[in-house]
């Protein structure tokens, strides 16, 4: 940021009063004639020369040149303020679960949408997305270019009927093995689910232990309503119908996880609570940010001193040649 001020407005001030008080007594010495004439009718046959039609420029120059020495006077400067951010990001990977289980009451769609507008609030943050039902897979590593993220989120879909199930432990595992080698200040996995493990060659406490041993704090977020709800199923001759299916979320296992690596469990029962939830992390979890402030000066009188002077040179010059008066 930049903006100009004047170091010495007094001294601007007090030449400006100069200036007036030189310009009316120029004014004051032009009312009176050098050389009084009975009669000018006999000069008004004769052509003005070039000194007659530059008369007022040198009181020209000298007013302009005489405003500009005020104005270096007032040593005018330009101000310029910087500031240098200094932060240090904090690495996130979230782990989604995208088992078939996760069509009830459109759970995937709402977690999709509430991670997109998460993503979009953070600064200066790697973050990752890892996928996971029967196995996991990484959809995209930490980075900083989260528009290439919220697509790879948003194009995020349900696993096939082949993949289906729910493996907590492989998708913990897969998303600190994506942190292992980052260096952030703090490392952080925020895992969603609806179920419970059923899937996958490593168990979610071995996940846990895993994440807990590099430093990784994990989040746990346990999705759908306590009791009953609706579960979509596509009839090839009915169409599609719902069925009323019991909730199976581990909270269990969810809690131990968060409590063995440093971090908390969350039931998300609707849209509104999983969107507070993922404000209360954003609130936990924000970089550190310090502020250097860097301040400058650049004198600018220069630009008005040497002007100034040239006009009253050439008001000078003027005066004393082309322009010059009888006394």
């Amino acid at each position: 940021m930049s903006r100009l001020h004047l170091a010495n407005p007094w001294a601007g001030a007090a030449a400006l009063l100069l200036l007036v008080f030189v310009a009316w007594r120029v004014f004051r010495a032009r009312r009176h004639a050098s050389l009084i004439f009975s009669d000018t009718r006999i000069f008004r046959s004769i052509p003005p020369g070039l000194g007659v039609r530059l008369r007022h420029l040198p009181t020209a120059l000298r007013l302009l040149g005489l405003v500009l020495l005020a104005l270096a006077l007032a040593r005018p400067q330009s101000w310029f303020h910087e500031e240098e951010v200094l932060t240090e990001g904090i690495d996130i990977v979230i782990a989604l679960d995208v088992s078939g289980s996760m069509r009830t009451e459109d759970r995937l769609l709402v977690a999709k949408d509430v991670v997109g507008k998460f993503i979009r609030g953070r600064r200066n943050d790697l973050i990752g997305l890892v996928a996971f039902a029967a196995n996991a897979y990484t959809r995209c590593p930490a980075t900083l270019d989260y528009g290439v993220l919220r697509d790879l989120l948003e194009r995020t879909d349900f696993a096939t009927r082949e993949e289906d199930g729910t493996a907590i432990g492989m998708g913990l595992a897969t998303a600190a093995s994506r942190l292992k080698d980052v260096k952030g200040k703090s490392k952080v996995i925020i895992l969603l689910t609806d179920g419970r493990n059923n899937r996958g060659q490593i168990d979610p406490l071995t996940g846990a232990r895993l994440a807990q041993a590099l430093g990784i704090k994990v989040y746990t977020i346990g999705i759908g309503k306590e009791g009953e709800a609706p579960y979509p199923i596509d009839d090839p001759l009915m169409g599609r119908r719902y069925i009323m299916v019991q909730a199976d979320i581990d909270e269990d296992i969810l809690k131990q996880i968060a409590d063995a690596t440093g971090g908390q469990y969350f039931r998300a029962t609707d849209s509104e609570s999983l969107k507070s939830i993922f404000d209360r992390i954003d609130r936990m979890e924000k970089s550190e940010i310090r502020v250097r402030g860097y301040d400058r000066h650049a004198e600018k009188f220069a630009g008005l001193l040497y002007p100034g002077a040239l006009l009253i040179g050439l008001e000078i010059l003027l005066g004393a040649t082309l322009t010059r008066r009888i006394p």
